[in-house]
């Protein structure tokens, strides 16, 4: 039935719980899994020396924690025997990066955790499993902790 599964990940116990449940997916279907880090760009302003720093320094720290989560999903396909490929993408919009991933890999299935907010830390906070609910042209599975 699915033959290619996104699953983003964000480094969180949340995500951690989806790729597990990803990868079970994966292995019943002989499906390949596809892992995405969505890095937000630095907040630049252009001003002074210090931006180029802080800008070099923001992407050795993003970048460093896009590696530590994709291998650790990498390590639960390798549990799993399910085949994995991880990538790290720059956006300005989290979902959307993640949605154009699922489109440009050919991904029919969307596997992610949510952060479970409710209330006004939703509403204030967005959520961006919503969004890619929302939006997706491929089923999405919610993995609820």
């Amino acid at each position: 039935m699915f033959k290619k599964i996104l699953v983003p990940t964000d480094g969180s116990s949340q995500a951690a719980i989806a790729a597990n449940t990803a990868a079970q997916l994966a292995k019943s279907q002989g499906a390949q899994m596809i892992g995405v880090y969505v890095i937000d760009p630095f907040p630049y302003i252009g001003i002074g020396d210090a931006s180029a720093v802080g800008l070099q320094a923001y992407l050795t720290e993003a970048k460093a924690a896009a590696s530590q989560a994709l291998d650790a999903v990498g390590k639960v396909c390798a549990a799993e025997g399910v085949t994995f490929a991880g990538d790290t993408i720059e956006r300005n919009v989290v979902y959307e990066g993640i949605l154009e991933t699922a489109d440009a890999e050919g991904c029919d299935l969307v596997v992610m955790g949510s952060h479970g907010r409710q209330g006004i830390k939703a509403l204030i906070l967005g959520s961006v499993a919503q969004k890619v609910l929302t939006h997706a042209k491929v089923p999405v599975l919610i993995v609820k902790s």
